[in-house]
């Protein structure tokens, strides 16, 4: 700037995942009831259902331990839009209307279930939505897998 020169402003922070310590015990494995895949739907939301904005909407569904992948470049959940016949991400768990909720029926169960919970934002475009749950499974013996799910459509009015 003393000089009168232009300033870059594309600086972006360092990198710095492979630095980090981890002092929690890695996941040993993930698992579901027999019968149910990852990303399957534990509590689905009402059939045929309308909510009107400012109200809650939830959807729980079988998944594995986030730290399996912390899906940095990507999302957990999802609020998507049906528009024109496909479905249009409209919130996700950056959001403040959005919460990821993650919890084990027992401490030390290798079963785990995930509470995507909207709170309709007041200025929400009227339209039918679904949740999408997305996450990383760890079996016991093998590599990591990749998972999503999806939520009965509802309305919003």
């Amino acid at each position: 700037m003393l000089a009168n020169k232009e300033v870059p402003t594309n600086f972006q922070p360092p990198d710095l995942l492979d630095r980090q310590i981890g002092l929690l015990p890695g996941v040993m494995f993930d698992s579901t009831p027999p019968g149910v895949k990852f990303g399957d739907v534990s509590s689905d939301v009402p059939a045929n259902s309308t909510f009107r904005k400012g109200s809650t909407v939830n959807a729980t569904f079988h998944t594995a331990c986030p730290r399996n992948d912390l899906l940095t470049d990507g999302t957990f959940a999802l609020v998507e839009k049906l528009e024109g016949g496909n479905w249009i991400p409209a919130y996700d768990d950056d959001d403040w209307s959005l919460r990821f909720k993650w919890s084990r029926p027992l401490r030390l169960s290798p079963r785990s279930f995930a509470t995507l919970e909207w709170t309709i934002p007041e200025d929400a475009p009227s339209g039918v939505y679904r949740f999408r749950h997305f996450g990383a499974s760890k079996p016991l013996i093998g590599s990591i897998k990749h998972f999503t799910g999806t939520s009965r459509a509802f309305a919003v009015r």
